[in-house]
């Protein structure tokens, strides 16, 4: 079998979310299914190499009536930047979702129809993608994935992480020979001789995939997306332990692992090859022959899954250690004494940390408190990395807003609703920049108090745009009346990610339903992780004066309780450390 017999070979670019113009390769099938929709493996290649080398396994997996893409990520192959860099590990995430886009609207081949091959750090790739954007993907062969890579020098990450300090684009030069990958000397010999394989890697880069690669080992639970995974039996560049450990804490009711017995790292270019690619086959097939979860499996998600359980440790008075709660009653001690010096610390401490008036304080990002060392406090408090995530948030939320009102039409009126604004500041300042168009702005919350401060920062910024203020329960059926005229827009910003129970996001989500105009958008917040989730349950106060536990809604849950109510999926983006997320949905009027 020879590929240019069973496939035309395209090579085109796409953009990514900053316009960076990334190179791909496509393998288009001569003779296509014609009894079913199209089909496509997109294959993503490992640490310094290119899609390039993907062309002699779109041949060896051998589906010769479906489409194979495979891009050069930047830094390497044909695509621009510095040999092995990227802004960061998450951009290269980022990359991998606008090419699934791209491949969509260019080739109308829906994600469900699509799976993914990934090798190293490729597969790191893929598992952070999944877990972070919840893709409804068929599923995805994880080889020899580098969730922590083999570093032979004691100390090599903290030297690392110093000498970035001092010198922010260092690289790093790989240790690892051909030999080292492969026991096929001709596979070898072809790695050495390819011009396009570089051997650097931005030390920046490294340290980012260490961190993301952990978080999402330890969160692995989240992803219920079929997944078969090849571990290497005689590995030199990655550890097979994180790799067991991600697959034992899958959710997926499909997933399967295979040590490849005598395997060096690259195992898609060892001699027992065809052996690995029969698994594969058999285990894509086994995938395409199945039913993608439904939205209706994410309705109980609150009380049976991964998410639960931990939720339900979380709750339970035994959950920590001896050591860990006498350092967090220590933490709530000073609290109690230090708290009151920092306004921010203040306000949590009366209002609630998780509160409309906290959020509004920490949207300022302004340090204030008593004497110098109540600045200092508020500062550190301001600059933790939920409030920083929040910030974040913020800015892609009024990014959000702001590419649907300018895309839509200008000649129209346009209504919004935000069902628990708050003080309503991310959505006011938006409406700021748009003054000259028709827009009608609706603003509820069920207390008066942030909707009073909502007026007061209307007044404040000068909006001249007609706003209705309404204190309404969002959980409230009484809240969304069907008569009314309906929305182009609906917000839900921070409000679900403070309730565990689905049944109350599910009333929500279905008043907004009832409000939301045929092909209307809905924008949404998500909280699918927070790696400060012990300490908050033990130091810090909700809204309602109790400890502050929260159970993180992974992005595949929240994504099934929209689409539960007939609203569609239609982009996301990821925040700080992938503990927050903004996504936009669209009604389905079908």
């Amino acid at each position: 079998m020879h590929a240019q017999l069973n496939w035309n070979p395209i090579e085109s670019g796409f953009s990514s979310a900053d316009q960076s113009r990334l190179f791909y390769r496509a393998w288009q099938p001569i003779q296509p299914r014609t009894d079913d929709e199209q089909r496509a493996l997109i294959f993503l290649h490992r640490g310094h190499e290119h899609s390039g080398r993907i062309a002699p396994l779109v041949e060896q997996f051998g589906y010769r009536q479906d489409w194979a893409f495979a891009w050069d990520a930047r830094g390497h192959g044909h695509s621009p930047g510095e040999r092995g860099d990227a802004p960061g590990f998450q951009t290269l995430v980022q990359d991998l979702d606008a090419f699934i886009t791209h491949i969509a609207n260019t080739y109308k081949i829906k994600p469900e129809n699509m799976l993914l091959v990934a090798n190293s750090v490729g597969a790191v790739i893929a598992a952070t993608w999944i877990h972070d954007y919840a893709p409804k993907i068929r599923g995805v062969v994880m080889a020899a994935a580098a969730f922590e890579i083999k570093l032979y020098v004691p100390f090599a990450k903290a030297a690392l992480r110093l000498a970035t300090c001092f010198k922010s684009d260092l690289f790093v030069t790989s240790y690892i020979r051909s030999s080292m990958l492969t026991h096929s000397a001709e596979q070898a010999r072809e790695y050495d001789q390819d011009p396009l394989i570089t051997k650097n890697i931005s030390a920046r880069v490294l340290l980012d995939l260490a961190e993301t690669a952990k978080r999402i080992v330890n969160d692995a639970g989240a992803i219920d997306v079929p997944v078969l995974m090849l571990v290497a039996e005689k590995d030199y560049v990655v550890q097979q332990a994180p790799q067991q450990q991600f697959f034992d804490c899958l959710s997926s009711p499909l997933k399967r692992l295979l040590v490849v017995k005598n395997c060096y790292h690259a195992i898609f270019y060892e001699k027992q090859v065809k052996e690995v690619i029969e698994v594969a086959r058999q285990f894509i097939d086994t995938c395409f022959a199945q039913s993608i979860l439904s939205s209706v499996h994410y309705v109980s998600a609150d009380t049976q899954s991964d998410s639960a359980e931990k939720f339900r440790a979380l709750q339970e008075s035994g959950a920590g250690n001896f050591v860990r709660d006498i350092f967090f009653g220590i933490q709530r001690a000073m609290l109690g004494i230090l708290g009151p010096l920092s306004q921010g610390m203040q306000i949590g401490m009366t209002h609630g940390f998780d509160s409309g008036t906290s959020l509004d304080y920490v949207y300022r990002n302004q340090a204030n408190g008593r004497l110098l060392i109540g600045r200092f406090i508020d500062r550190g408090y301001l600059d933790a990395i939920g409030w920083r995530g929040i910030r974040q948030r913020k800015m892609q939320l009024q990014n959000a807003l702001s590419d649907l009102i300018e895309h839509h039409p200008h000649d129209q009126p346009l209504r919004i609703l935000d069902i628990a604004a708050g003080g309503g500041r991310y959505v006011l300042e938006t409406i700021k920049r748009f003054q000259d168009r028709d827009l009608h702005l609706t603003l509820r919350d069920y207390r008066t108090n942030n909707l009073e401060q909502a007026r007061a920062l209307a007044g404040k910024l000068g909006i001249k745009t007609q706003v209705q203020y309404e204190c309404c329960d969002a959980f409230s059926d009484d809240s969304y009346m069907q008569e009314e005229v309906l929305y182009d827009i609906v917000i839900v910003s921070g409000l679900h990610e403070l309730f565990s129970e689905n049944a109350l996001v599910l009333r929500s989500l279905r008043g907004i339903k009832k409000q939301l105009a045929p092909a209307g958008y809905l924008i949404y917040t998500g909280q699918p992780w927070h790696p400060q989730l012990r300490m908050i349950a033990k130091t810090l106060v909700n809204h309602q004066g109790q400890a502050w536990r929260m159970r993180p809604r992974p992005q595949a849950e929240m994504d099934g309780l929209v689409a539960s109510v007939g609203c569609k999926k239609i982009e996301s983006q990821i925040g700080l450390a992938g503990i927050f997320t903004v996504s936009v949905a669209q009604n389905r009027h079908d």
